[in-house]
């Protein structure tokens, strides 16, 4: 029989993320309608609520905007993943201080277990976004519920309803029933637009309606998915708390093109790029890979132009993390995947990649039995790693990555990387 969790989890949630990141460095943006654009400067994923309040919608394309923008005074940035990653990661340093258990589920969004607290959940909650504020500058809002999937709806209503003051606990039966009754299922986490326009059909327009839903239903509506849903507001616990992150069984790196790549010398730069970042993530988490798989394509949406499309594997043998060992596979891999000439094929490769797979713990990695020592390579790679930790990413770079960077991301409008970058740091002047 299915039992209702009483143990409380919080959700907290970065309002806005990208644009409070920006806002926190440049006060010039506050108070205006500001966007965050995704790589390339291609559309909007990221909104202030100046700029919602315009209908400005997530993904809408920039080019489409130019003139609404302009008329409106909406400003808007390329993505600075670097400074947003950085500053994730002080908000959970934060939150380590007020619960021992964390699931860190998104860039902007970390489950909390508040077990223990009791009746001292909501000021704890309180105080925790507090602390984020004074500590790191970001604003949040917190949401209180006994299953995941209730405390991103609490955290919903913390953020559109100002009286909750920022912390929304739906541990309280009677105002769990108030918010339920209010908030659309589009609004509910797991509910697509596909489930909506099949639940609207059914006549099940609000939280409280889906979970009044009978079971039998629900799986015959939604399969056991949405069944599981159900239970989920009906405050039975089915989605784990994760302390401890599942095992990574395959990593990828994969990156937009600024400018088309015509040649195969500047796919394999983009290529030893992206081999040198997926080799430097696997040492970050212990991990080496047994798979190497390259692919990159021409742009599907121009099919006036020609088009080519190109994925090769190859086996790491031995199992490896070194940089000098992936980059060598992939740019083998890649130049197995060309067609035609290396000066120019007369097409345009838009995007490339690099995905790992067969992830291991470097400590469960097997031994061949005629593998060959290699201290060297090891100690290249450390060097290499120790170098750009203390002076910045890139500042040593694989020759074969070339400088003049013609695949990288278009990024005109990108703000400096106030926070990992020295080179970047504000100038005052007295």
């Amino acid at each position: 029989m299915l039992k209702a969790s009483d143990k409380p989890i919080a959700l907290i949630d970065c309002n806005n993320f990208y644009v409070s990141c920006e806002r926190l460095f440049d006060t010039s943006l506050h108070g205006i309608p500001v966007i965050v654009l995704s790589n390339n400067d291609g559309c909007a994923v990221a909104r202030s609520d100046e700029a919602k309040a315009l209908g400005i919608k997530m993904g809408a394309p920039a080019f489409k905007m130019r003139d609404f923008m302009e008329r409106h005074g909406v400003k808007a940035l390329s993505s600075n993943y670097t400074l947003y990653g950085d500053l994730s990661a002080r908000v959970t340093q934060v939150l380590h201080g007020y619960s021992p258990r964390l699931d860190v589920y998104s860039i902007d969004e970390t489950f909390v277990d508040l077990s223990g607290f009791g009746d001292r959940m909501e000021p704890h909650a309180a105080r925790m976004r507090q602390a984020v504020r004074t500590q790191v500058g970001i604003p949040t809002c917190v949401g209180i519920a006994p299953t995941k999937t209730l405390a991103k709806l609490a955290n919903f209503a913390a953020k559109k309803n100002p009286i909750f003051g920022g912390v929304c606990n739906l541990m309280n039966t009677q105002v769990r029933d108030y918010v339920m009754q209010r908030v659309p299922i589009g609004e509910i986490w797991g509910v697509g637009p596909a489930t909506e326009a099949r639940l609207t059909a059914q006549g099940v327009r609000t939280a409280a309606a889906l979970r009044d839903l009978p079971m039998a239903l629900s799986r015959k509506i939604g399969t056991v998915v949405l069944e599981r849903l159900v239970a989920e507001l009906r405050g039975i616990a089915c989605i784990d708390f994760e302390d401890v992150p599942p095992q990574r069984k395959g990593m990828a790196v994969t990156r937009s093109s600024g400018t088309p790549m015509t040649t195969f010398d500047v796919l394999a730069q983009a290529v030893t790029a992206h081999a040198t970042r997926a080799a430097e993530k696997l040492r970050q988490h212990g991990l080496v890979a047994g798979t190497l798989t390259v692919f990159f394509h021409t742009n599907p949406h121009k099919p006036d132009r020609p088009q080519h499309s190109a994925s090769r594997s190859m086996r790491l043998r031995p199992m490896s993390n070194h940089t000098f060992d992936l980059v060598d596979a992939a740019v083998s891999a890649a130049r197995r995947g060309w067609r035609g000439d290396p000066s120019g094929n007369g097409c345009g490769y838009t995007k490339a990649g690099v995905i790992l797979d067969d992830l291991l713990p470097e400590a469960d990695k097997p031994v061949l039995l005629f593998q060959p020592d290699r201290p060297r390579d090891a100690r290249l790679t450390d060097a290499l790693d120790a170098i750009n930790d203390r002076f910045g990413k890139k500042t040593m770079v694989l020759a074969r990555e070339g400088f003049a960077g013609e695949w990288r991301l278009r990024a005109d409008h990108r703000s400096p990387r106030y926070t990992t970058r020295i080179s970047e740091l504000p100038t005052v002047r007295v």
